[in-house]
């Protein structure tokens, strides 16, 4: 029986049976001990990392990629990776389907998120991603330039950043045509010459028997029912992260250009594994 039903075009959680709630148990309360125990402990390396290093995060995202790999083994999920993640200093753009975009990104590479403000007084969710460097922006033209200023001060300062270019998820099954804003830091005289932008895909296949929609997380959809769900699902699927060649921002001419590239790529990954 799936765990999926459709309902005007929304996928709904199913009743909880007794099975599916000892899913969530087995499943859940370790992936909880998982990841505030180590937000704690993250939180007190960063009391020492923070005075010494300032901007640059030698040791704690270390915790983080621990944390974001284990999780996948707790919740029975199988975790791939296709390419190579970038080490020179760059960025990242992927497309955004699920909150369990955070883990798949985060469990293969050292990047920090690019989110906007209303995440930030999430509870939970916003404090993990406060804890681990996420930079909250607001998407306000009258804001544009302070947060470009705070994009190039983190690249400068060596940082990965990892944003989502479709500005809200989808439900997995499809790519949301790019917002270039955020694309412009990147054209700054100080950065360009050397800056690298990785598109990345990330594709989730449903456990069997489940809507292929099953791990997508959009529109008004509730985050709590749908973790519920996940975790209660009796078989799990899988995630798969490829990682394509990265583009050199001084080869576009602007960034409107740079955001087409980088959605193409990822768009025409996407749809090859869908087919």
């Amino acid at each position: 029986m799936s765990v999926w039903e459709s309902e005007d075009g929304y996928p709904q959680p199913l009743k909880l049976g007794v099975g599916n709630v000892m899913r969530i148990i087995l499943r859940g309360l370790p992936l909880a001990v998982l990841v505030f125990g180590c937000l704690l402990l993250l939180l007190f390396l960063r009391l020492i990392e923070k005075p010494i290093f300032g901007l640059r995060r030698p040791w704690t995202p270390y915790i983080t990629q621990f944390v974001c790999r284990s999780a996948f083994r707790l919740m029975g999920i199988r975790f791939e990776v296709q390419g190579t993640p970038i080490r020179d200093r760059g960025a990242v753009v992927a497309n955004h389907s699920s909150w369990l975009d955070i883990f798949s990104l985060n469990a293969a590479q050292q990047v920090y998120f690019v989110s906007k403000a209303e995440v930030a007084k999430w509870p939970g969710i916003g404090w993990l991603a406060r804890a681990t460097g996420t930079v909250f922006i607001r998407r306000d033209r009258r804001d544009a330039h302070a947060q470009k200023k705070i994009f190039e001060d983190r690249l400068l300062a060596g940082h990965q950043l990892l944003f989502f270019p479709e500005g809200t998820s989808s439900d997995s099954l499809r790519v949301l045509p790019f917002k270039t804003t955020l694309f412009e830091a990147f054209f700054d005289p100080r950065l360009k010459d050397y800056m690298l932008i990785q598109p990345v895909t990330v594709h989730y296949q449903a456990p069997k028997g489940a809507e292929a929609r099953f791990y997508g997380w959009w529109g008004d959809m509730e985050f709590g029912p749908h973790l519920l769900t996940t975790l209660a699902a009796r078989h799990q699927g899988r995630v798969e992260v490829v990682y394509h060649p990265p583009l050199r921002v001084a080869d576009f001419t602007n960034r409107k250009v740079l955001a087409k590239s980088a959605e193409d790529q990822i768009r025409a990954s996407l749809k090859a594994r869908l087919d």
